[in-house]
């Protein structure tokens, strides 16, 4: 990627708000790499990532239209720590590849690069700063069930595959604590947006 384009990592836990911090930054112009889309992407069907998810976990994991079977490849995966692995071998280095040609591509003053396991994955390393959307883990948990329409379990096993709330933020540069209204949000990510334009500047 073009070396003045400074990219930001922007990360949080399930039900965080991740999303509503991206949207904003979106409306201010800056580019958006999304590893969400780019995930769902590298398994579409005809693309080999697909072929070999299939072949490794059955057919229950593909639906009658083609497409993955998100919710059984999840129910599986998170019950069993080494089938996540198997399915991360298939997935992560296509993921990133992607990621790569999206934040190649992206002509704004500097790049955010969404994902909910940047810290998890070496993606972090393609970044010159790490935004947190952080919220304490009650309102996590209420957020995410109520928005997914899973169980408080299924969230829990989520949360407790991802990087802890305590080391997600000693790795953080910069941290939105998003328990507030959307005006408050709003100002933050206008004060952020600002900090950042100065230190492409400088």
């Amino acid at each position: 990627m073009p070396e003045q384009t400074m990219v930001i990592g922007l990360t949080g836990g399930i039900g965080s708000g991740k999303t509503a911090v991206s949207d904003r930054f979106a409306l201010k112009g800056i580019a958006i790499v999304d590893a969400d889309i780019a995930s769902r992407t590298v398994v579409e069907p005809g693309k080999p990532a697909l072929a070999e998810i299939a072949a490794h976990f059955g057919d229950e994991v593909i639906l009658e239209s083609g497409e993955l079977n998100r919710a059984k490849l999840r129910e599986i995966v998170f019950a069993d720590p080494s089938q996540r692995e198997q399915l991360e071998a298939m997935t992560h280095p296509r993921i990133r590849d992607e990621i790569v040609s999206g934040l190649q591509s992206a002509r704004s003053p500097y790049v955010i690069l969404a994902s909910p396991l940047l810290m998890e994955t070496d993606q972090h390393q393609m970044c010159d700063r790490i935004l947190l959307v952080d919220v304490p883990e009650d309102i996590q948990l209420q957020r995410a069930s109520s928005r997914d329409g899973v169980s408080v379990e299924q969230i829990k096993a989520i949360m407790a595959a991802q990087t802890s709330r305590e080391k997600r933020r000693q790795n953080a540069d910069d941290i939105i604590v998003n328990d507030r209204d959307l005006n408050w949000l709003d100002e933050e990510v206008e004060r952020l947006h600002s900090s950042y334009l100065s230190l492409c500047q400088s």
